[in-house]
């Protein structure tokens, strides 16, 4: 009597389950960086053994707000954070463009990832470190001289 009720209920679940099995399959993610800030230093140029080449520099952005009860009439003390970025390159001709014309004080526009690694400092202590992994760098200031 509750044979084919039961049958069907069961059927239709494990179609659902496939369903949601093959949904897991095609989903997508993103982990995108866009930054636009002043660079702290100029670029230093490290590399492993065995490893591929990399550029790093930093990257200062800054958020400003008024505080006080005057807002509207833009009227109170103005607040700033600074918020420092580990920038690096990876990619070979980015990586040498960056290094090249990437100077500390330069205006540039950085898109990319954000990469969270770990690493064990000189006195043998694990550090987490935030890194942006840059694909694209825009200059925006005229300071785009090479370096001698």
């Amino acid at each position: 009597m509750f044979r084919r009720p039961v049958v069907q209920v069961l059927r239709q679940f494990v179609r659902h389950e496939a369903e949601v099995a093959s949904s897991l399959v095609l989903e997508r993610s993103l982990n995108r960086v866009q930054l636009l800030g002043r660079v702290g230093q100029d670029p230093v140029m490290r590399q492993v053994e065995g490893k591929n080449p990399v550029t790093i520099f930093s990257l200062a952005t800054n958020e400003m707000w008024r505080s006080g009860e005057n807002e509207i009439y833009q009227m109170g003390d103005v607040s700033q954070k600074t918020t420092w970025h580990r920038i690096s390159v990876f990619r070979p001709g980015l990586r040498d463009v960056a290094y090249q014309y990437v100077k500390k004080g330069s205006r540039i526009f950085v898109e990319g990832k954000v990469d969270y690694g770990e690493y064990t400092d000189k006195n043998n202590v694990r550090r987490q470190a935030t890194t942006i992994i840059a694909d694209n760098i825009i200059f925006l200031s005229d300071q785009m001289k090479e370096k001698p």
